[in-house]
């Protein structure tokens, strides 16, 4: 008995591909792309370079007729005599910008975590209303209820200090912490904490070590907006805090415009000391928000 094999089906010459020409066909279709992805990220970044050139101009550089795109002369002790201007104290406005933005952020953790989880967990009476409230605070910024906080502080006594900017940053930024990690938290299917439950997991231990780590890139959301709120608030603390060595950096860049002069090298170079926290804080973020943003999806 013989067995025959069926021919192979033929392929039209004129849709045979080589290996090599696939490559060059998808790189020249994505250039066009890369080209315009890096004229968007250059004019993203146009401001930053040019306040990170300008701290290194003289003042009559900066403010000279025609401006210079490069200065003549560079000027790195800028960012050493900024530090002991009689304006204003930068390094304890520095310090006073870390406390306040740390703490307050670490509070807002602390506070929206289990109540982000337990609203996405338990249907209690007035759930909704609860959600909706949280969500209208949002309406209600520092500007505008500067003047009352100050008020309230000099009554309770703690006007003009660290803790009362925290308490006021920590309850402006709590509802958009809550309602991102609830979002997350009800995105995770119940079943997987029951399954843990009945391997002789805690409520806490569960918590701890299967459902964090799905919602990781929620948390890291929460902590990202905080963080960069906290640390670029100005309108409350311009009113609460009165002391200059008490002033973030947001209030004490204003120090360096005055009426009649303006320090701007000083004001770029205290900018850019004012960004490097944030582009740190993504930095040390960005590949465990990456991971938990790819979780699960390869199978």
């Amino acid at each position: 008995m013989t067995t025959t094999t069926a021919p192979a089906p033929q392929v039209p010459a004129d849709r045979v591909t080589s290996p090599r020409r696939r490559p060059r066909g998808r790189a020249r279709r994505r250039w066009p792309l890369t080209v315009v992805g890096a004229v968007v990220g250059l004019l993203f970044l146009a401001p930053y370079l040019v306040m990170l050139v300008g701290s290194f101009k003289s003042r009559a550089e900066i403010l000279g007729v025609p401006p210079t795109y490069l200065p003549r002369s560079w000027h790195p002790g800028n960012y050493l005599s900024m530090w002991s201007t009689p304006e204003t104290p930068l390094p304890y406005n520095l310090v006073s910008t870390l406390v306040i933005a740390i703490t307050a952020t670490l509070l807002v953790l602390g506070v929206a975590l289990p109540a982000a989880y337990y609203t996405a967990r338990h249907r209690f009476p007035g759930r909704l209303a609860f959600l909706v409230l949280v969500l209208s605070t949002q309406m209600l910024q520092p500007t505008v209820l500067a003047a009352g906080l100050f008020r309230e502080f000099v009554v309770i006594g703690i006007d003009d200090t660290w803790a009362a900017m925290i308490l006021v940053n920590a309850a402006f930024n709590l509802s958009f912490a809550v309602w991102i990690m609830h979002s997350f938290f009800a995105g995770v299917p119940k079943e997987i904490e029951e399954a843990a439950t009945l391997d002789g997991a805690s409520r806490l231990q569960t918590l701890r070590r299967v459902t964090l780590p799905l919602v990781w890139p929620g948390v890291v959301t929460a902590i990202i907006f905080t963080f960069v709120a906290c640390w670029n608030e100005f309108a409350a603390s311009l009113v609460i805090l009165t002391t200059d060595a008490n002033q973030p950096l947001s209030v004490a860049l204003t120090k360096f415009v005055g009426q009649y002069d303006s320090a701007w090298q000083y004001v770029f170079g205290v900018s850019v000391v004012g960004i490097v926290p944030v582009v740190v804080l993504f930095a040390l973020i960005e590949r465990r928000l990456v991971a938990g943003l790819t979780a699960g999806g390869v199978k």
